[in-house]
């Protein structure tokens, strides 16, 4: 059983990537309450790895006013549910032009469990051919590089990276490493 009861919902917003409900709740005491949540499709997160390489996109992220580098990431259009890997082959094609030979599951990640529901797959993408992007519109500003591994370190304690999502995905590629 559930220690929170949701009592009711209400849609408060919709577009084409995310949906925001506000939940009337009780609480374990019987108190009410009402929850936020921030309703997403589920993504997937490849880290493209050659060597000892690492493949990066740098995108401007509107909600800091930063542009930021981070591994590919992203969710099927529209709100659509895609197999993981399907969606992780697509990212990775769409955002870098590379195609992998190879794509390993190395688990699952929460966004923001305190304010979403959204939750991602981590794929380990290598045996990598190189192609051309097939980016959305929204992507038009993005940029690619390759990074040693050591860089990347560098850039994450200079914070250079601070995506949440690629720091933790980097975190579950070294545990597979072990």
């Amino acid at each position: 059983m559930d220690p929170i009861e949701r009592l009711g919902s209400r849609e408060v917003y919709r577009n084409d990537w995310m949906t925001v409900r506000e939940d009337a709740i009780r609480r374990p005491d019987g108190s009410p309450g009402i929850y936020g949540v921030v309703d997403k499709p589920a993504y997937a997160l490849v880290i493209p790895l050659d060597g000892d390489r690492l493949h990066l996109v740098e995108q401007y992220r509107y909600p800091l006013g930063l542009r930021r580098w981070e591994f590919p990431q992203g969710t099927a259009p529209g709100l659509a549910e895609l197999d993981p890997l399907e969606l992780a082959a697509r990212e990775l094609r769409e955002e870098t032009g590379l195609v992998a030979g190879s794509l390993t599951d190395l688990g699952l990640l929460d966004v923001a469990p305190g304010m979403s529901s959204q939750r991602g797959r981590v794929y380990l993408a290598t045996e990598l051919a190189e192609g051309p992007h097939e980016r959305e519109h929204e992507e038009q500003d993005m940029r690619t590089a390759w990074f040693g591994r050591d860089e990347f370190e560098k850039m994450i304690t200079r914070g250079e990276i601070t995506d949440a999502q690629s720091i933790a995905a980097y975190g579950l590629l070294l545990l597979h490493e072990r």
